[in-house]
């Protein structure tokens, strides 16, 4: 039937008592449901309590505004709170769900999905995680609005959920009255976040400290970021070109594209590049066309030394080496790409002559594994049934409202070294990958040593290393490096904190 053969007939209008009906509301409640589950952790079999469901968030006119999907896992048989430790966790995006750390790090469940050149064929299974941190601590996961099942209640607007301030508004309003309903103001109290989620993680320390008075012993960062000048790469911030020299030469040590003497020693050669970086490099870039011509080439020499890449790449690229630009160079003449969250992960595009990789190898690699393996355990063994779909990682991150900080870097640097100070029992651990290109080591370590914390605070910063990427649990020994590390903080922080009170 052509177009205009189309008949239309417009509906008749409401009258009456119809005309002034109101729609149906939809009532906004809590769903909960709670399971009884044993996993095996650390050699010991742990008896325990999943909770999965959504909490409503409402204002203080009890209008809903969102409802937070949220896993939390308890302890059977623990009679005194106030000695078990409680950790909540979420992941980063801005836009993931808490899904990695969730079944990648903490949970007492660990999805099968594989690491670097060992890919793991769908369909994918599900094992007890002895790494969890469950005969620790509590854990309760979280999904922030617009991720996994979180949602804006009926008439909301998303996108007041959707920056940096208003996201640890309502994260934080979600952990008070997480905390309050369930007993646990009294418990050592723990925030763990990853990428993005160190941001809320330092905002959030900040946040429930000034706004309710609720003091955290630690913060757990996996892949930080808190000043997001180290990581930006835009014209007249020669910052990030520094921070990821290191990285790029252990990028390119972990592929055997470095000189002889550097390929000997994963460590010398980190060093090496990192005081190259901090002190050659950094004032080559500082002065800019001032530097004069026979430096400039030994720069030349050296950047290529340390990064793998051709003297005339280095040259052509004005010295300064933007990141996606590397993941695509490092292995062109292999028709190759290297991941961007884990360097060790290799890709292969389409156009092996383009600027930029057409996907992150090292998050498509993961991706199924996780998606698949949420999916199926949240409604076949923790019994929570939701047709929604579930959002693991959304593109918020490109609409993310960082309005108040127009015309400057974001920093939550600051928020956590006021949090420090006015807290001297608030301790921070934090874990870096050597193949993380997405939040570099060193770019961490810069972030830290510009606190400005007081001498007395500086041990309370904890710094460890792997020999992975941004999510370093997908690397089995790596994982298990990171569950005794964080093991011994938990034991540091809650045991000093109890002789304090002793006193």
């Amino acid at each position: 039937m052509m177009k205009d053969d189309v008949k239309t007939t417009k509906p008749a209008e409401p009258s009456g008592d119809a005309a002034n009906a109101e729609k149906p509301k939809i009532e906004l409640k809590d769903e909960l449901v709670e399971t009884e589950h044993v996993a095996h952790i650390a050699g010991s079999d742990v008896a325990y309590k999943a909770t999965a469901g959504r909490i409503v968030l409402k204002d203080e006119e009890e209008k809903a505004k969102a409802a937070i999907f949220f896993i939390a896992y308890t302890r059977n048989g623990v009679d005194d709170l106030s000695q078990r430790p409680v950790i909540f966790s979420f992941n980063g995006g801005p836009g993931s769900s808490s899904v990695w750390m969730h079944l990648g790090l903490l949970g007492p469940r660990r999805v099968l999905a594989g690491d670097a050149g060992q890919p793991v064929a769908p369909p994918y299974r599900l094992t007890d995680n002895e790494y969890s941190l469950l005969d620790r601590a509590d854990i309760v996961f979280i999904d922030p609005v617009s991720t996994g099942y979180s949602r804006p209640a009926p008439g909301e607007d998303a996108k007041q959920f959707h920056g940096l301030e208003q996201d640890i508004e309502s994260v934080g309003e979600f952990i008070r009255l997480y905390v309050t309903r369930y007993k646990r103001w009294s418990s050592p109290k723990f925030l763990i976040g990853e990428s993005y989620g160190t941001t809320r993680a330092a905002g959030l320390a900040g946040y429930l400290q000034t706004k309710h008075g609720m003091y955290l012993n630690g913060l757990l960062l996996i892949s930080s970021v808190l000043n997001f000048q180290t990581l930006e790469f835009e014209s007249g911030n020669d910052l990030p070109y520094i921070l990821f020299l290191p990285t790029y030469t252990a990028t390119a040590w972990c592929h055997g594209r470095l000189a002889a003497d550097l390929q000997v020693d994963l460590q010398k050669a980190i060093q090496e590049a990192a005081k190259f970086a901090s002190s050659d490099y950094a004032r080559a870039l500082f002065l800019g066309s001032a530097l004069p011509p026979d430096e400039h080439a030994a720069i030349v020499r050296q950047v290529a030394r340390y990064t793998g890449l051709s003297e005339s790449y280095v040259e052509s690229s004005n010295l300064r080496i933007e990141i996606f630009r590397f993941c695509k160079q490092l292995l062109r003449d292999q028709r190759r790409t290297v991941g961007r969250l884990d360097s060790r992960f290799l890709g292969i595009d389409r156009d092996a002559a383009g600027e930029r990789s057409e996907t992150d190898p090292s998050y498509t690699a993961i991706q199924g594994a996780y998606s698949s393996a949420m999916n199926a355990y949240v409604r076949e063994e923790l019994g929570f049934e939701k047709d929604l779909p579930y959002a693991v990682l959304t593109g918020l991150y490109e609409t993310w409202d960082y309005s108040k900080h127009q015309n400057k870097y974001v920093d939550v640097g600051e928020t956590l070294r006021a949090a420090m100070t006015q807290n001297p029992f608030l301790h921070v651990f934090i874990a870096n990958g050597y193949y993380d290109l997405a939040t570099p080591f060193f770019a961490t370590e810069y972030t830290v040593n510009h606190l400005h914390l007081e001498p007395e605070l500086r041990d309370h910063v904890r710094m460890a290393y792997y020999a992975a990427g941004h999510m370093m649990y997908v690397h089995i020994e790596s994982l298990a490096k990171l569950r005794s590390d964080m093991v011994s903080f938990l034991d540091s922080v809650t045991g000093h904190n109890r002789e304090e009170n002793h006193e």
